[in-house]
């Protein structure tokens, strides 16, 4: 496995709306090895998120940790979800703060919908259906909104809440 080189705001591939993946594509040993190469990136930079658009490859995928322990440790593999269709349920709205690896040591509070259905396919082309809430809801919206070239400074409201992660920790972050 490999660890990618993250593209950083600014790269015109984050900009991009990313190509579908074709079913028989998802067999290539190219995008399998792209898949693992993707999960190894997010772990080595404790990520819990990471589109393919983020790694210079512009098609509609990501890799996500959406189950973590109290400690934040991860309690299952990350998943690989191919070409995402998103349904908000509900008109529930939560702003939370946000990071991104494309943008980093930056935070800032981004409103999402609280709960989401997501119909994708899987590294192997299975169908697969996540109905999720809360933290998963948003990793899943951050990372779709990246193979639509949308980051997070995109979804707020107001630039105010914008801080350094070191401010983030030292002032926000509660105890």
């Amino acid at each position: 496995m490999s660890i990618l080189k993250v593209a950083r705001m600014g790269h015109p591939v984050l900009r991009e709306k990313a190509r579908p993946i074709e079913k028989a594509e998802l067999k290539s040993a190219v995008l399998q090895k792209l898949i693992d190469d993707m999960i190894d990136t997010m772990s080595d930079y404790r990520g819990v998120g990471l589109a393919a658009p983020q790694v210079h490859e512009s098609v509609r995928l990501f890799v996500a940790s959406l189950d973590h322990g109290e400690n934040g440790e991860d309690e299952a593999e990350p998943l690989a979800i191919v070409n995402p269709e998103i349904t908000i349920v509900g008109d529930e709205v939560i702003e939370d703060w946000e990071g991104c690896l494309s943008i980093p040591n930056i935070r800032g509070r981004v409103p999402r919908a609280r709960e989401i259905k997501v119909r994708a396919l899987d590294r192997k082309g299975g169908r697969i259906e996540l109905h999720v809430h809360d933290f998963p809801s948003r990793v899943i919206q951050h990372e779709t909104d990246h193979l639509d070239g949308v980051l997070f400074f995109d979804r707020m409201p107001s630039l105010a809440s914008l801080t350094f992660l070191d401010e983030y920790s030292r002032y926000w972050v509660k105890d």
